[in-house]
């Protein structure tokens, strides 16, 4: 049986802004995928409807109340799919940020001076600064692994750096900046044998690859719906037990059940909720299969096939502009990277390049994406950054072709 594979004009009319158009009616190409992908329609149509059908707080005597815990119920069972694991450890928030920073801080109340954490230098810094500040308030250590020439994590200064005082790494699944994939399963190994937590970020890698924090090793994961085509909000896992001990920050009347439940701090965003369960809906609907969990594994086959493919073209498309430079993991193996591409044009401001794309109606990002460690080992300027190229599931060759030219023409012009 031949692998699935995505019909990519059926999926663009799912996305009303895909419509969207820009410089002389030509539609926009959007390459900022990293930063926020764009939204199907039914993600849309959940969000209304739960404004203008169920809005209600929770745990209320009527029945857009229930409605509404049913909808969250729903929705942590969905994220327990999504993730692969328990849907007792998920809790959602206004940001995987926010999300983390409560969960560090719960547990480092179970932390004393001396004890270590180690992040990367591939990370976003919403996995690392909260770390830097508890360690200063606590007296802990806090250790940075590097990378390798390619931009891989150096596995090697991992192990160097690893020890009996080490309690957590925290570390991504896919950097936001280069897009390196990190061999979360041998981190994993390595940190659980020394009895240190694997603190895992995957916003930049839900949208390309599958989640399976049984298979991953993790024992916490934070993740972004808008990353994956759904909307603003936070959603983390944890481990059953993690869930339940962490002495978690709350209001005293709040309930514990279930134990995700405890780190969610005031009133949710139940409609985004909403959208959250369709976008996992969404994404099923992509794959094959009997069930959520298989769709969804069928589903993210294909998309790593038509990301790969849309990767080799842009690269290959990008080989022969010159002072172009792509960081990172040369080529567009799956196993090592996923489509977000950091690019260093020599004498050019990624700030200027990507105002004359966005002219162009071609839509990128610039700057260092919060990804300061691996900027700042670039060598960079930490303000101008890089230039970012993101692909997603939605986009075409003629989208990269578009693109390409267009910057080739800037810089022949300048």
């Amino acid at each position: 049986m031949s692998a699935l594979t995505i019909d990519v004009d059926a999926v663009r009319k799912h996305f009303p802004a895909l419509q969207r158009a820009a410089v002389g009616g030509e539609p926009a190409v959007f390459l900022d995928g990293p930063g926020g992908t764009q939204v199907p329609s039914s993600v849309i149509r959940a969000i209304s409807d739960y404004l203008s059908g169920s809005n209600a707080n929770i745990e209320g005597e009527f029945a857009t109340s229930a409605s509404t815990d049913e909808l969250i119920a729903q929705a942590r069972s969905y994220g327990a799919t999504f993730v692969g694991g328990s849907s007792d450890g998920i809790s959602f928030g206004p940001n995987m940020t926010t999300l983390n920073f409560n969960l560090i801080r719960a547990l480092g109340r179970t932390l004393k001076p001396g004890d270590e954490i180690i992040t990367t230098v591939l990370d976003h810094d919403a996995n690392v600064a909260p770390w830097l500040l508890m360690a200063a308030d606590r007296g802990l250590v806090v250790r940075q692994v590097g990378v390798t020439e390619d931009l891989n994590l150096d596995l090697e200064d991992l192990k160097a750096k690893l020890n009996d005082r080490t309690k957590v790494v925290a570390f991504c699944l896919a950097s936001n900046a280069v897009g390196t994939l990190t061999p979360a399963v041998e981190v994993s190994r390595l940190a659980h044998e020394v009895g240190a937590l694997v603190w895992a970020d995957a916003v930049a890698y839900a949208p390309h690859r599958r989640i399976d924090v049984e298979a991953l090793g993790c024992d916490v994961l934070l993740c972004s719906p808008y990353k994956f085509f759904g909307p603003h909000l936070g959603m983390s896992w944890l481990k059953t037990d993690l869930a339940e001990t962490l002495p978690a920050e709350r209001v005293r009347p709040a309930g514990s059940k279930p134990p995700g439940h405890r780190f969610e701090t005031g009133t949710q965003l139940h409609e985004n909720i909403a959208g959250f369960a369709a976008a996992v809906d969404y994404l099923a609907s992509l794959g094959e299969g009997d069930n959520l969990r298989s769709r969804l594994d069928s589903a993210y086959g294909a998309i790593e096939r038509r990301e790969t493919e849309l990767a080799q073209q842009l690269i290959s498309a990008l080989s022969d502009v010159p002072n172009v430079r792509v960081t990172g993991v040369p080529g567009a193996e799956p196993s090592q990277r996923v489509g977000t591409f950091g690019l260093i044009v020599q004498g050019e401001s990624p700030a200027l390049l990507s105002r004359a794309l966005g002219a162009k109606g071609i839509y990128t990002w610039n700057g260092n994406f919060y990804a300061q460690g691996i900027v700042e080992h670039l060598g960079l300027d930490l303000e101008e950054g890089l230039l970012r190229l993101g692909l997603m599931h939605y986009n075409t060759g003629a989208e990269i072709h578009r693109c390409v030219e267009e910057l080739r023409l800037h810089l022949a012009a300048a």
